[in-house]
């Protein structure tokens, strides 16, 4: 029985196979409308969310299948103090499949570790959200006609974009990709996914601070905002909220056929006026996210149907003597979860956040 934690827990074949589901559904409907009849999605978010709670509800209800869950934390146990793997436990007596959104980095992981149903991770923290990157794949596919060959533009906030992590570690498996990451100091993307996956894999990338410099080069334009929820000072959001701010006149030296693509919601980093142009595709974006979510939760439901046994994580490499300083890390608060990391291109890093630990 598998789980969606990470977006490499698929292979590329594995996501070109969803992406062919994906497009079957868009085109027929019809032939999906029972596919799910008699099962049921638990919505589990312990964070405020939009477009990824009510596109899981609609892609199951869409299937066929029945919707319960929650939509914050204090509306759960959580707020009693009950454990994510606890609810985990409980939930998998109530529905068939999981889709879990929380705050603390590597929550959906321990509960993919404790639940008997398949767990998808809807987004945990500034860590992960790889249903958003299937989404994204969906999108740059239909916008662009190939996942292959592409200047890739990432643009905001590249420290805590968990949006931007999970797409770099998609698209880092496709031949011919170079990153363009667009960003204040302050907001680099972070030192485990440099290191794990672009140095690691050889991917050309560039870093720099201009959007207008950048934008000329471009095939995919990938907006971010500036995320209130993941600073801890205010001042520093107040004084780094407004980075950067798509406009018409900034398309103007775009590719005639770049696509913008932005995980939502926006504030103002992309000026309304840009909703006109064409190559605008973030809402479009949105209704890709169905569709890709509509595929995975047939393809786990059909994999745990032929397979029940929960997938062992090997835990050969793991260290039980380094320490996570991660406030952000689900091991800060989970009851009686250990401390563990593993070696990774020579630093150690926390299982659960991919830190690194001392």
């Amino acid at each position: 029985m598998r789980s969606l934690i990470s977006i490499l827990d698929f292979s590329v074949e594995e996501l070109a196979d969803l992406i062919a589901t994906a497009e079957d559904i868009a085109a027929n409907p019809e032939k999906y409308q029972e596919a799910c009849r008699h099962k049921t999605l638990a919505t589990l978010f312990f964070e405020p969310s939009t477009r990824t709670r009510l596109s899981f509800e609609a892609a199951m209800l869409e299937l066929g299948g029945n919707v319960l869950g929650f939509s914050e934390a204090g509306s759960s146990s959580a707020a009693k103090g009950e454990s994510v793997a606890d609810t985990a436990k409980t939930v998998s007596n109530y529905a068939n499949i999981i889709a879990m959104r929380h705050p603390k980095e590597g929550a959906p992981f321990v509960a993919s570790q404790a639940a008997t149903i398949p767990v998808i991770n809807a987004g945990d923290g500034g860590h992960q959200h790889p249903t958003q990157t299937l989404a994204d794949l969906l999108t740059i596919h239909r916008e662009m006609g190939r996942l292959n060959d592409l200047v890739i533009g990432l643009c905001g906030d590249l420290k805590y974009g968990r949006t931007v992590h999970s797409l770099i570690e998609a698209m880092s498996r496709y031949s011919g990709i170079r990153f363009v990451l667009i960003s204040p100091k302050e907001l680099r993307l972070p030192d485990y996914v440099r290191c794990n996956v672009l140095d690691a894999e050889g991917i050309p990338y560039t870093e720099v601070t201009s959007l207008e410099e950048a934008i000329p080069q471009l095939d995919i334009l990938y907006m971010t905002r500036i995320q209130r929820e993941r600073f801890d000072d205010a001042a520093e959001y107040e004084r780094l909220k407004d980075s950067y701010v798509l406009t018409a006149q900034k398309m103007e030296h775009a590719k005639k056929n770049m696509a913008v693509l932005h995980p939502l919601p926006r504030v103002n980093e992309i000026s309304v006026k840009v909703d006109e142009d064409p190559r605008a595709a973030y809402f479009r974006q949105t209704l890709n996210g169905k569709f890709m979510r509509m595929a995975l939760i047939l393809k786990l439901l059909e994999e745990a149907k032929q397979n029940s046994i929960r997938e062992a994580v090997d835990t050969d490499g793991w260290v039980y003597d380094k320490v996570c300083t991660n406030a952000k890390c689900i091991c800060q608060t989970e009851q009686e979860l250990p401390m563990a990391a593993e070696l990774i291109e020579g630093v150690y890093r926390c299982v659960y956040c991919e830190k690194k630990v001392q």
